[in-house]
């Protein structure tokens, strides 16, 4: 198991089947976060913005957007997974328990899957399977994620920033 990788991210070679990554940072999700993601991509149900609404359901409070959720648990695994790579899809999402405001999310990831690509010699495909859970380590959301990885030496340079300097 590794806790984190480089600053610069994994590069294609840096991925083995089998490789388990506990992502190192949580994060505590708010109604701030489930209104806001719930209205601005027009998710109407009100289960995630009416708290009367949601006190009258199973759970008895607002649920959080479900796709919020794995928007959150996918962005807790890119310093580790992705930093040097694009999404080719995600597959086998589940939710088996739900989420609330005031939980504080974790993440861990597995490399399922490596693979050269056929199109893009400079490129390999990585499959990961990601696992999201509360503080109580209540698993709240699995997914595969298939992404394409730049290999070492072909990873877009980031400029280096000129001094500042005073006259």
């Amino acid at each position: 198991m590794t806790e984190l990788g480089s600053a610069g991210g994994r590069c294609f070679e840096d991925f083995t089947v089998g490789l388990v990554m506990r992502h190192p940072l949580g994060r505590t999700v708010t109604a701030t976060d489930n209104i806001w993601s719930s209205l601005t991509t027009v998710n109407t149900n009100p289960i995630h913005f009416d708290a009367h609404y949601s006190s009258q359901t199973e759970f008895g409070r607002p649920l959080m957007n479900s796709c919020f959720t794995l928007a959150l648990v996918t962005g807790l695994s890119v310093a580790d997974v992705s930093r040097n790579a694009f999404n080719l899809g995600w597959d086998e999402v589940r939710m088996p328990a739900p989420l609330f405001e005031g939980d504080t999310v974790y993440a861990q990831s597995k490399v399922v899957s490596v693979r050269e690509s056929k199109s893009r010699p400079s490129m390999g495909i990585v499959e990961i399977e990601t696992t999201g859970f509360k503080q109580d380590g209540t698993v709240i959301m699995t997914f595969r994620r298939t992404i394409l990885v730049y290999k070492r030496g072909h990873v877009p340079v980031r400029p280096d920033p000129k001094p500042v300097t005073r006259d």
